[in-house]
């Protein structure tokens, strides 16, 4: 973000806004942890603010502070609308283009009021009158934290704000380990627990609040789990039915696609998970090294995300879907060998 636009939004900022804060559809960790980083900070700058998520979430984000004002677009259209109509400000966080808001979408497109993207996705499409994007950032609650800066902001990281930064860090860099983790993240996460943030409890209210049938669930997805000693690929899938068999709720299957790169050699995992509700399979990806499954996903299954992390879709049944991917496989062979 350069001075200039810097300078602006200080203007901007100046004076109390009606804002609106949006993350995207299905939001995780880093979507829910800067909206509601971002949205304490904004409060405490005396601005009349509200995060409205696309949908409803996992219950283990559900801790996080002030997640009892989120708006959920799904359930409260009429009010959601009311509140983009009026807004004068609206910040699109942690997603790179409108229609990653679902339904949300045609409400934002029409609103009238100044946008500004803060993200760290991949090739964002040109709608925000302020853009902050970098892909070689950790997490966009890493950027919120960055803005704050800008801001000259620092003094005002409450508790609050602490916690809700640290989440979004900690669940989008796999707790530290991903190369995106960088010593600035370090040092940014030092000054979050200074701040306030405790993170052996946000550890362990995000990692260690599983239900019995969740890790009955994980069980039966490692039973799925497929070796392709060829491609240097493990692959897994979860059906309709072993899902309603182990009554799954939204957030059980996270981390799931993770266990795969766990095996030695393994330079791609995939999960592929039925969802006949949507009738869609959806997919996320991860990969080792230098793999984009970002340009993987963009290019066979409608999707995207980061050069090691990215997820899809297929609107083709399971098995269909599996075999599309097993066939495709052979064009990456020398990628996924190197």
């Amino acid at each position: 973000m350069n001075s200039k636009d810097i300078l602006e939004l200080k203007s901007l900022l100046n004076t109390p806004k009606e804002i609106v804060i949006v993350p995207h559809k299905n939001p995780d960790g880093d979507a829910m942890g800067s909206t509601l980083g971002l949205y304490h900070f904004l409060k405490g700058l005396g601005h009349k603010a509200t995060v409205i998520a696309p949908n409803d979430y996992p219950e283990f984000l559900k801790w996080l502070p002030s997640d009892d004002t989120v708006i959920k677009y799904e359930s409260q259209t009429k009010e959601a609308d009311d509140l983009i109509d009026k807004a004068e400000l609206i910040f699109t966080l942690d997603f790179n283009a409108l229609s990653r808001t679902g339904e949300m979408e045609t409400s934002l497109i029409a609103s009238t009021a100044t946008k500004i993207l803060i993200d760290h996705h991949q090739q964002p499409d040109q709608y925000a009158a302020y853009m902050y994007s970098d892909v070689s950032m950790s997490s966009t609650c890493e950027m919120v934290f960055n803005f704050i800066e800008f801001l000259d902001g620092l003094d005002r990281i409450s508790p609050e704000i602490a916690t809700c930064l640290y989440t979004g860090i900690m669940t989008d860099t796999g707790s530290f380990k991903f190369r995106s983790t960088t010593s600035r993240t370090h040092r940014v996460i030092a000054t979050l627990i200074d701040k306030g943030a405790d993170n052996m409890q946000i550890h362990d209210n995000v990692y260690d609040t599983n239900s019995y049938q969740s890790l009955q669930l994980l069980g039966c997805a490692l039973q799925n789990l497929r070796l392709l000693t060829e491609f240097n690929t493990v692959y897994i899938t979860l059906s309709q039915e072993e899902l309603d068999a182990h009554n799954f709720r939204k957030g059980d299957t996270e981390g799931f696609v993770n266990y795969g790169l766990s095996i030695k050699d393994v330079v791609l995992a995939v999960i592929f998970i039925e969802n006949k509700q949507e009738d869609i399979i959806k997919i996320s990806l991860r990969s080792k090294g230098t793999f984009s499954v970002n340009d993987f996903a963009r290019t066979h299954f409608s999707g995207g995300g980061h050069i090691n992390a990215a997820g899809g879709r297929s609107e083709l049944d399971l098995s269909e879907t599996v075999e599309k991917f097993i066939s495709i496989l052979p064009q990456y062979k020398t990628e996924l060998n190197s």
